[in-house]
Protein backbone atom coordinates (compact mmCIF):
# COMPACT_ATOMS: atom_id res chain seq x y z
CA UNK A 1 0.00 0.00 0.00
CA UNK A 2 2.85 2.33 0.96
CA UNK A 3 4.63 1.52 -2.33
CA UNK A 4 1.46 2.27 -4.28
CA UNK A 5 0.96 5.54 -2.41
CA UNK A 6 4.53 6.62 -3.18
CA UNK A 7 3.87 5.89 -6.85
CA UNK A 8 0.75 8.05 -6.75
CA UNK A 9 2.71 10.83 -5.09
CA UNK A 10 5.35 10.65 -7.78
CA UNK A 11 2.78 10.87 -10.57
CA UNK A 12 1.11 13.83 -8.86
CA UNK A 13 4.47 15.57 -8.47
CA UNK A 14 5.34 15.06 -12.14
CA UNK A 15 1.94 16.37 -13.20
CA UNK A 16 2.14 19.47 -11.02
CA UNK A 17 5.71 20.22 -12.03
CA UNK A 18 4.89 19.94 -15.75
CA UNK A 19 1.93 22.31 -15.52
CA UNK A 20 3.17 24.80 -12.93
CA UNK A 21 6.60 25.29 -14.52
CA UNK A 22 5.16 25.55 -18.04
CA UNK A 23 5.56 28.97 -19.65
CA UNK A 24 7.47 30.41 -16.68
CA UNK A 25 10.40 32.69 -17.55
CA UNK A 26 12.38 32.09 -14.34
CA UNK A 27 11.97 29.99 -11.19
CA UNK A 28 14.12 31.27 -8.33
CA UNK A 29 15.37 28.84 -7.15
CA UNK A 30 14.09 25.88 -9.16
CA UNK A 31 15.14 23.11 -6.76
CA UNK A 32 13.35 24.81 -3.88
CA UNK A 33 10.18 24.96 -5.97
CA UNK A 34 10.38 21.23 -6.63
CA UNK A 35 10.90 20.68 -2.91
CA UNK A 36 7.87 22.77 -2.00
CA UNK A 37 5.64 20.86 -4.43
CA UNK A 38 6.86 17.52 -3.08
CA UNK A 39 6.39 18.62 0.54
CA UNK A 40 2.90 19.89 -0.24
CA UNK A 41 1.89 16.57 -1.79
CA UNK A 42 3.45 14.48 0.98
CA UNK A 43 1.84 16.50 3.79
CA UNK A 44 -1.40 17.13 1.89
CA UNK A 45 -0.89 20.81 2.67
CA UNK A 46 -1.66 23.38 -0.06
CA UNK A 47 0.97 25.92 -1.02
CA UNK A 48 0.29 29.60 -0.34
CA UNK A 49 0.68 31.41 -3.65
CA UNK A 50 0.93 35.19 -3.48
CA UNK A 51 0.18 37.91 -6.02
CA UNK A 52 0.47 41.50 -4.89
CA UNK A 53 -1.61 44.24 -6.50
CA UNK A 54 -1.46 47.98 -6.14
CA UNK A 55 -4.74 48.91 -7.81
CA UNK A 56 -3.54 51.91 -9.77
CA UNK A 57 -5.14 50.99 -13.12
CA UNK A 58 -8.31 48.92 -12.84
CA UNK A 59 -8.64 48.01 -16.53
CA UNK A 60 -7.41 44.43 -16.92
CA UNK A 61 -6.22 43.25 -20.32
CA UNK A 62 -5.00 39.93 -21.71
CA UNK A 63 -1.44 40.78 -20.68
CA UNK A 64 -2.56 40.42 -17.06
CA UNK A 65 -4.02 36.98 -17.73
CA UNK A 66 -0.52 35.54 -18.17
CA UNK A 67 -0.19 35.61 -14.37
CA UNK A 68 -3.90 34.88 -13.80
CA UNK A 69 -3.74 31.69 -15.86
CA UNK A 70 -0.83 30.51 -13.75
CA UNK A 71 -2.81 31.26 -10.59
CA UNK A 72 -5.71 29.28 -12.04
CA UNK A 73 -3.41 26.28 -12.53
CA UNK A 74 -2.32 26.50 -8.88
CA UNK A 75 -5.99 26.67 -7.90
CA UNK A 76 -6.83 23.56 -9.92
CA UNK A 77 -4.21 21.62 -7.94
CA UNK A 78 -5.83 22.75 -4.70
CA UNK A 79 -3.30 25.39 -3.68
CA UNK A 80 -4.30 28.60 -1.92
CA UNK A 81 -4.18 31.92 -3.79
CA UNK A 82 -3.31 35.00 -1.72
CA UNK A 83 -4.30 38.23 -3.49
CA UNK A 84 -2.85 41.19 -1.66
CA UNK A 85 -4.33 44.61 -2.32
CA UNK A 86 -1.70 47.22 -1.56
CA UNK A 87 -3.94 49.76 0.11
CA UNK A 88 -0.92 50.73 2.24
CA UNK A 89 1.84 50.51 -0.37
CA UNK A 90 -0.47 51.96 -3.02
CA UNK A 91 -0.57 55.20 -1.08
CA UNK A 92 3.20 55.37 -1.43
CA UNK A 93 3.49 54.18 -5.02
CA UNK A 94 5.73 51.63 -6.69
CA UNK A 95 8.28 53.53 -8.79
CA UNK A 96 8.96 50.47 -11.00
CA UNK A 97 9.80 51.55 -14.53
CA UNK A 98 8.96 55.17 -13.80
CA UNK A 99 11.11 58.21 -14.42
CA UNK A 100 9.41 59.96 -11.51
CA UNK A 101 7.72 58.96 -8.26
CA UNK A 102 4.19 57.63 -8.75
CA UNK A 103 1.30 59.71 -7.40
CA UNK A 104 -0.12 58.26 -4.18
CA UNK A 105 -3.67 56.89 -4.21
CA UNK A 106 -6.56 57.99 -2.02
CA UNK A 107 -8.66 55.54 0.04
CA UNK A 108 -11.55 56.00 -2.39
CA UNK A 109 -9.37 55.25 -5.43
CA UNK A 110 -7.96 52.13 -3.79
CA UNK A 111 -11.44 50.84 -2.93
CA UNK A 112 -12.85 51.53 -6.40
CA UNK A 113 -9.89 50.04 -8.27
CA UNK A 114 -9.75 46.95 -6.05
CA UNK A 115 -13.44 46.23 -6.67
CA UNK A 116 -12.90 46.55 -10.42
CA UNK A 117 -9.94 44.17 -10.26
CA UNK A 118 -11.98 41.55 -8.42
CA UNK A 119 -14.77 41.68 -10.99
CA UNK A 120 -12.36 41.29 -13.91
CA UNK A 121 -10.10 38.70 -12.27
CA UNK A 122 -13.21 36.60 -11.66
CA UNK A 123 -13.40 35.99 -15.40
CA UNK A 124 -10.26 33.84 -15.12
CA UNK A 125 -9.84 32.57 -11.55
CA UNK A 126 -12.36 31.42 -8.93
CA UNK A 127 -12.56 34.44 -6.64
CA UNK A 128 -14.64 32.51 -4.09
CA UNK A 129 -11.58 30.35 -3.37
CA UNK A 130 -9.16 33.27 -3.14
CA UNK A 131 -7.81 34.75 0.09
CA UNK A 132 -8.16 38.53 -0.16
CA UNK A 133 -5.85 40.63 2.00
CA UNK A 134 -5.20 44.34 2.43
CA UNK A 135 -1.64 44.99 3.52
CA UNK A 136 -2.57 47.95 5.72
CA UNK A 137 -3.75 45.31 8.23
CA UNK A 138 -0.16 44.49 9.17
CA UNK A 139 1.96 47.29 7.70
CA UNK A 140 0.08 49.96 9.67
CA UNK A 141 1.03 48.08 12.85
CA UNK A 142 4.77 47.83 12.17
CA UNK A 143 6.73 49.96 14.65
CA UNK A 144 9.48 52.34 13.59
CA UNK A 145 12.13 50.25 15.35
CA UNK A 146 11.15 47.25 13.21
CA UNK A 147 11.26 49.42 10.09
CA UNK A 148 14.82 50.44 10.96
CA UNK A 149 15.83 46.79 11.49
CA UNK A 150 14.45 45.90 8.07
CA UNK A 151 16.14 48.92 6.50
CA UNK A 152 19.46 47.79 7.94
CA UNK A 153 19.32 44.63 5.81
CA UNK A 154 19.29 46.61 2.54
CA UNK A 155 22.07 48.79 1.14
CA UNK A 156 21.59 51.91 -0.95
CA UNK A 157 23.90 50.36 -3.55
CA UNK A 158 21.48 47.43 -3.85
CA UNK A 159 18.54 49.76 -4.32
CA UNK A 160 20.39 51.65 -7.04
CA UNK A 161 20.72 48.41 -8.99
CA UNK A 162 17.11 48.92 -10.00
CA UNK A 163 17.05 50.39 -13.50
CA UNK A 164 14.54 53.12 -12.67
CA UNK A 165 16.47 54.29 -9.59
CA UNK A 166 19.80 53.98 -11.42
CA UNK A 167 18.57 56.02 -14.38
CA UNK A 168 17.05 58.73 -12.19
CA UNK A 169 20.23 58.93 -10.12
CA UNK A 170 22.41 59.27 -13.23
CA UNK A 171 20.05 61.90 -14.65
CA UNK A 172 20.17 63.82 -11.36
CA UNK A 173 16.41 63.38 -10.90
CA UNK A 174 14.99 63.17 -7.38
CA UNK A 175 14.59 59.80 -5.63
CA UNK A 176 12.54 60.11 -2.47
CA UNK A 177 13.54 58.07 0.56
CA UNK A 178 10.07 56.54 0.98
CA UNK A 179 10.37 54.94 -2.49
CA UNK A 180 13.19 52.74 -1.20
CA UNK A 181 10.77 51.20 1.28
CA UNK A 182 8.33 49.96 -1.33
CA UNK A 183 10.07 46.63 -2.14
CA UNK A 184 10.84 46.15 1.57
CA UNK A 185 7.15 46.47 2.43
CA UNK A 186 6.20 44.14 -0.43
CA UNK A 187 8.63 41.64 1.06
CA UNK A 188 7.05 42.13 4.49
CA UNK A 189 3.72 41.04 2.97
CA UNK A 190 5.28 37.65 2.21
CA UNK A 191 6.48 37.34 5.80
CA UNK A 192 3.10 38.36 7.24
CA UNK A 193 1.22 35.75 5.18
CA UNK A 194 3.96 33.08 5.25
CA UNK A 195 3.78 32.83 1.46
CA UNK A 196 5.41 29.82 -0.22
CA UNK A 197 5.34 31.18 -3.77
CA UNK A 198 5.18 34.67 -5.23
CA UNK A 199 4.25 35.41 -8.83
CA UNK A 200 5.18 38.48 -10.85
CA UNK A 201 6.21 39.65 -14.28
CA UNK A 202 9.86 39.68 -15.30
CA UNK A 203 9.84 43.45 -14.72
CA UNK A 204 9.01 42.80 -11.04
CA UNK A 205 12.05 40.63 -10.24
CA UNK A 206 13.70 43.16 -7.96
CA UNK A 207 10.57 43.59 -5.84
CA UNK A 208 9.43 39.98 -5.53
CA UNK A 209 12.88 38.74 -4.53
CA UNK A 210 12.69 40.96 -1.46
CA UNK A 211 10.15 38.57 0.01
CA UNK A 212 12.88 35.95 0.37
CA UNK A 213 15.17 38.48 2.03
CA UNK A 214 12.56 39.65 4.57
CA UNK A 215 11.44 36.10 5.39
CA UNK A 216 15.07 35.12 5.98
CA UNK A 217 15.50 38.16 8.23
CA UNK A 218 12.71 36.81 10.46
CA UNK A 219 14.05 33.24 10.36
CA UNK A 220 11.19 31.92 8.21
CA UNK A 221 11.22 29.51 5.27
CA UNK A 222 11.89 31.51 2.12
CA UNK A 223 9.36 31.74 -0.69
CA UNK A 224 10.08 30.73 -4.26
CA UNK A 225 9.66 33.32 -7.02
CA UNK A 226 8.00 32.54 -10.36
CA UNK A 227 8.58 35.23 -12.98
CA UNK A 228 6.16 35.24 -15.90
CA UNK A 229 7.05 36.64 -19.35
CA UNK A 230 5.63 39.95 -20.50
CA UNK A 231 3.55 39.59 -23.64
CA UNK A 232 3.70 41.90 -26.63
CA UNK A 233 0.53 43.66 -27.71
CA UNK A 234 -1.25 43.74 -31.05
CA UNK A 235 1.62 45.66 -32.66
CA UNK A 236 3.92 42.72 -31.96
CA UNK A 237 6.61 45.01 -30.55
CA UNK A 238 5.67 46.85 -27.35
CA UNK A 239 4.45 45.23 -24.13
CA UNK A 240 0.66 45.05 -24.08
CA UNK A 241 -0.54 48.26 -22.49
CA UNK A 242 -3.67 50.37 -22.50
CA UNK A 243 -1.57 53.53 -22.82
CA UNK A 244 -0.03 52.19 -26.03
CA UNK A 245 -3.41 51.20 -27.47
CA UNK A 246 -2.15 47.70 -28.36
CA UNK A 247 -4.25 45.80 -25.84
CA UNK A 248 -7.27 43.48 -25.68
CA UNK A 249 -9.37 44.30 -22.62
CA UNK A 250 -11.09 41.51 -20.70
CA UNK A 251 -14.26 43.63 -20.50
CA UNK A 252 -14.44 44.36 -24.22
CA UNK A 253 -17.30 43.05 -26.34
CA UNK A 254 -16.85 39.42 -27.44
CA UNK A 255 -16.74 40.32 -31.13
CA UNK A 256 -14.10 42.98 -30.48
CA UNK A 257 -11.94 40.51 -28.55
CA UNK A 258 -12.30 38.05 -31.41
CA UNK A 259 -11.53 40.63 -34.08
CA UNK A 260 -8.52 42.08 -32.28
CA UNK A 261 -7.06 38.61 -31.74
CA UNK A 262 -7.30 37.96 -35.47
CA UNK A 263 -5.05 40.98 -36.03
CA UNK A 264 -2.07 39.75 -33.97
CA UNK A 265 1.14 39.03 -35.95
CA UNK A 266 1.59 35.38 -36.93
CA UNK A 267 4.90 35.31 -35.04
CA UNK A 268 3.01 35.75 -31.75
CA UNK A 269 0.41 33.01 -32.27
CA UNK A 270 2.18 30.36 -30.19
CA UNK A 271 3.22 32.77 -27.45
CA UNK A 272 -0.43 33.79 -27.01
CA UNK A 273 -1.50 30.13 -27.01
CA UNK A 274 1.11 29.20 -24.40
CA UNK A 275 0.70 32.16 -22.05
CA UNK A 276 -2.80 33.55 -22.47
CA UNK A 277 -5.05 30.81 -23.82
CA UNK A 278 -6.89 28.62 -21.30
CA UNK A 279 -6.22 25.53 -23.44
CA UNK A 280 -4.30 22.62 -21.93
CA UNK A 281 -0.61 22.03 -22.58
CA UNK A 282 -1.51 19.06 -24.78
CA UNK A 283 -3.95 21.13 -26.86
CA UNK A 284 -1.38 23.90 -27.29
CA UNK A 285 1.31 21.41 -28.33
CA UNK A 286 -1.09 19.92 -30.88
CA UNK A 287 -1.62 23.38 -32.40
CA UNK A 288 2.16 23.91 -32.59
CA UNK A 289 2.69 20.58 -34.33
CA UNK A 290 -0.01 21.36 -36.87
CA UNK A 291 1.47 24.80 -37.59
CA UNK A 292 4.98 23.36 -37.91
CA UNK A 293 3.75 20.62 -40.25
CA UNK A 294 1.78 23.08 -42.34
CA UNK A 295 -1.53 21.26 -41.78
CA UNK A 296 -2.99 24.25 -39.91
CA UNK A 297 -3.15 27.68 -41.52
CA UNK A 298 -2.12 30.58 -39.22
CA UNK A 299 -5.51 32.19 -39.88
CA UNK A 300 -7.31 29.10 -38.61
CA UNK A 301 -4.99 28.92 -35.60
CA UNK A 302 -5.92 32.51 -34.75
CA UNK A 303 -9.61 31.64 -35.11
CA UNK A 304 -9.11 28.90 -32.51
CA UNK A 305 -7.12 31.28 -30.32
CA UNK A 306 -9.73 34.04 -30.55
CA UNK A 307 -12.54 31.61 -29.73
CA UNK A 308 -10.63 30.39 -26.65
CA UNK A 309 -10.26 33.96 -25.36
CA UNK A 310 -13.93 34.81 -25.85
CA UNK A 311 -15.01 31.53 -24.23
CA UNK A 312 -12.74 32.17 -21.25
CA UNK A 313 -14.10 35.68 -20.73
CA UNK A 314 -17.70 35.48 -21.97
CA UNK A 315 -18.65 31.83 -22.38
CA UNK A 316 -19.05 29.28 -25.16
CA UNK A 317 -22.13 30.77 -26.83
CA UNK A 318 -20.44 34.17 -27.11
CA UNK A 319 -17.42 32.46 -28.69
CA UNK A 320 -19.64 30.75 -31.28
CA UNK A 321 -21.47 33.98 -32.16
CA UNK A 322 -18.23 35.99 -32.34
CA UNK A 323 -16.70 33.48 -34.74
CA UNK A 324 -19.85 33.56 -36.84
CA UNK A 325 -19.83 37.38 -36.84
CA UNK A 326 -16.18 37.53 -37.87
CA UNK A 327 -16.71 35.02 -40.68
CA UNK A 328 -19.73 36.90 -42.04
CA UNK A 329 -18.27 40.38 -41.82
CA UNK A 330 -14.61 39.90 -42.63
CA UNK A 331 -14.37 36.71 -44.63
CA UNK A 332 -17.65 36.91 -46.54
CA UNK A 333 -17.50 40.73 -46.62
CA UNK A 334 -21.02 40.95 -45.19
CA UNK A 335 -22.23 43.86 -43.06
CA UNK A 336 -22.61 43.26 -39.31
CA UNK A 337 -26.16 42.89 -38.00
CA UNK A 338 -25.76 45.66 -35.45
CA UNK A 339 -24.13 48.93 -36.57
CA UNK A 340 -23.93 52.03 -34.36
CA UNK A 341 -26.07 54.85 -35.75
CA UNK A 342 -25.31 58.59 -35.81
CA UNK A 343 -27.72 61.42 -36.65
CA UNK A 344 -26.49 63.39 -39.66
CA UNK A 345 -28.18 66.72 -40.45
CA UNK A 346 -25.88 68.18 -43.13
CA UNK A 347 -27.52 68.48 -46.55
CA UNK A 348 -24.40 69.38 -48.51
CA UNK A 349 -21.70 66.94 -49.56
CA UNK A 350 -18.68 66.68 -47.29
CA UNK A 351 -15.12 65.61 -47.89
CA UNK A 352 -14.60 61.96 -46.93
CA UNK A 353 -11.65 62.86 -44.69
CA UNK A 354 -13.76 65.38 -42.79
CA UNK A 355 -16.62 62.88 -42.54
CA UNK A 356 -14.54 60.08 -41.01
CA UNK A 357 -12.87 62.51 -38.59
CA UNK A 358 -16.19 64.09 -37.56
CA UNK A 359 -17.73 60.66 -36.90
CA UNK A 360 -14.88 59.95 -34.50
CA UNK A 361 -13.76 56.82 -36.37
CA UNK A 362 -10.16 58.09 -36.42
CA UNK A 363 -8.56 60.75 -34.22
CA UNK A 364 -6.95 62.94 -36.91
CA UNK A 365 -7.26 63.83 -40.58
CA UNK A 366 -3.72 62.64 -41.25
CA UNK A 367 -4.67 59.19 -39.95
CA UNK A 368 -7.78 59.18 -42.14
CA UNK A 369 -5.66 59.96 -45.22
CA UNK A 370 -3.20 57.24 -44.26
CA UNK A 371 -6.06 54.75 -43.83
CA UNK A 372 -7.48 55.70 -47.24
CA UNK A 373 -4.05 55.20 -48.81
CA UNK A 374 -3.94 51.71 -47.25
CA UNK A 375 -7.41 50.87 -48.58
CA UNK A 376 -9.04 50.85 -45.16
CA UNK A 377 -11.97 53.25 -45.69
CA UNK A 378 -15.24 52.20 -47.35
CA UNK A 379 -18.52 53.98 -48.04
CA UNK A 380 -21.41 51.52 -48.48
CA UNK A 381 -18.79 48.77 -48.90
CA UNK A 382 -17.08 50.64 -51.78
CA UNK A 383 -13.39 51.28 -51.14
CA UNK A 384 -12.40 54.95 -51.04
CA UNK A 385 -9.23 55.62 -53.05
CA UNK A 386 -9.26 59.43 -53.29
CA UNK A 387 -8.99 61.52 -50.08
CA UNK A 388 -10.61 64.44 -51.91
CA UNK A 389 -13.78 62.41 -52.63
CA UNK A 390 -17.03 64.16 -51.64
CA UNK A 391 -19.77 62.16 -49.89
CA UNK A 392 -23.49 62.82 -49.67
CA UNK A 393 -24.59 61.80 -46.19
CA UNK A 394 -27.87 60.06 -46.97
CA UNK A 395 -30.06 58.13 -44.56
CA UNK A 396 -28.60 54.60 -44.26
CA UNK A 397 -25.11 55.44 -45.56
CA UNK A 398 -22.58 53.11 -43.91
CA UNK A 399 -19.05 54.34 -43.24
CA UNK A 400 -16.44 51.68 -42.50
CA UNK A 401 -12.89 52.16 -41.22
CA UNK A 402 -10.60 49.15 -40.98
CA UNK A 403 -12.14 45.78 -40.28
CA UNK A 404 -14.11 46.54 -37.14
CA UNK A 405 -15.41 50.11 -37.18
CA UNK A 406 -18.84 50.77 -38.74
CA UNK A 407 -21.22 53.74 -38.48
CA UNK A 408 -24.62 54.13 -40.17
CA UNK A 409 -25.83 57.66 -40.85
CA UNK A 410 -29.42 58.51 -39.98
CA UNK A 411 -31.42 61.57 -41.01
CA UNK A 412 -34.43 62.94 -39.21
CA UNK A 413 -36.33 63.65 -42.43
Amino acid sequence: MNEQWNDLQKKEFEKQWEVLSYGVSSIIPEEEFKGKIAKSIKNEQPLKVKLGLDPTAPDVHLGHTVVLNKLKQFQEFGHTIQLIIGDFTGKIGDPTGKATARTALTDEEVEHNAKTYFEQFGKVIDMEKVELHYNSKWLSQVGFSEVLKLASTVTVARMLERNDFHNRYKANKPIHLHEFFYPVMQGYDSYALESDIELGGTDQEFNVLFGRQVQEHFGKEKQVVLLMPLIEGLDGVEKMSKSKGNYIGVNERPQDIFGKTMSIPDALIMKYFELVSPLSIQEVQAVKRSLDEGTLHPRDAKMKLAASFVEMLHGGEAARLSREHFTNVFQKKAMPDEIPEVMWEKDEKVNVVDLVKELGLLPSKSEVRRMIKNGGVRINQEKVTDPSQMVQGQDGTVVQVGKRKFVRLRRSS
